[in-house]
């Protein structure tokens, strides 16, 4: 029986809800390029969790969710949307106005190295060699994904910013683990994006002022309903649900699979090409998968011993 801090296997059953929740936010990037068309980044920051805040009080009731009685038991959530909304969204929204859609992917993949550490660092999974030689390799794969596009070293300030918001993201998957265990995915998705929303308003309230802004054309209103409804409420509901399963690291694993699927939707949908570099990259971030996971690794130890050899 492995240790209280082994890392934990992914649950099988997480892996179809994973690369569901890899679609939802890889188009998160597509929906914030359009929506900072014509917005500045902390306005769309705060649309977009305080849509989803509506969008999940709307049914948290009907699915038998239920929101904390008492102030302090809103803390959980409150740290929960500091470093898993308000953070990272602001610095990626940022970002994003310097660097390509397509690099703040890449970066973004880099969140499963910083929860790998988080999570040694704070003892609870242990620093294992196979978890961050596949992780390493899950970010070389992201590399050859979008290898052509990562350029310039005037974009340092906006690839800075993305590696906070990486580094952000796993605090708070460290943090949903350990302060979240056992609350439902409605609740926790909701209690987070509520509390997020009144700081974000004021924030871009104080900066972007923006009820002075042009009202937004139909591209942008559609932006951001796809940022509230499918990257948002509905994504932190399968966040949640592979958090409170799988743990914090597994769940972190979506951010190799969105550059992966941000290229398949692009071919089925934009008839964008399809290369050879990035059939070879998604190979190489299956593999990576495959080592952080670890079961098909300990089959194969197992099959060795049964037949005399050695892995």
């Amino acid at each position: 029986m492995p240790a209280a801090n082994d890392p934990v296997p992914m649950h099988r059953q997480d892996w179809l809800l994973l690369i569901i929740l890899s679609v939802l936010w890889g188009g998160s990037f597509f929906f914030n390029g359009v929506a900072l068309r014509e917005l500045p980044p902390l306005t769309v920051a705060f649309a977009r969790v305080g849509l989803g805040a509506l969008c999940l009080l709307a049914i948290i009731g009907p699915l038998g969710g239920r929101l904390p009685k008492r102030a302090v038991d809103w803390l959980p959530f409150a740290v929960m949307g500091l470093f898993n909304n308000i953070i990272p969204f602001s610095l990626f929204l940022t970002a994003q106005t310097v660097i390509s859609s397509g690099l703040t992917a890449v970066l973004n993949a880099t969140t499963p190295l910083f929860t790998v550490l988080v999570m040694a660092v704070a003892g609870e999974e242990r620093l294992t060699g196979r978890r961050v030689a596949g992780v390493l390799i899950g970010i070389g794969g992201v590399a050859l994904l979008r290898g052509p596009g990562l350029s310039a070293s005037s974009q340092m300030f906006g690839i800075l910013l993305c590696l906070g918001a990486a580094l952000s993201y796993g605090i708070a998957g460290y943090w949903g683990r350990r302060a979240l265990k056992g609350v439902p995915p409605i609740t926790s998705a909701a209690g987070q994006l509520i509390c997020s929303t009144p700081v974000m308003a004021i924030a871009a309230g104080l900066t972007e002022r923006p009820w002075t802004l042009p009202l937004p054309g139909v591209a942008t209103w559609a932006a951001l309903a796809g940022l509230a409804t499918l990257s948002t409420a509905l994504g932190y509901i399968l966040f949640f649900r592979i958090l409170n399963r799988s743990g914090a690291v597994n769940v972190v694993l979506v951010t190799l699979l969105i550059p992966v699927t941000t290229i398949i939707l692009g071919v089925l949908f934009l008839h964008e090409p399809f290369s050879a570099n990035e059939i070879l990259g998604a190979l190489v971030i299956a593999a990576s998968l495959l080592v952080i996971d670890g079961r098909v690794l300990g089959w194969a130890r197992r099959r060795a011993r049964l037949t005399g050899g050695t892995i």
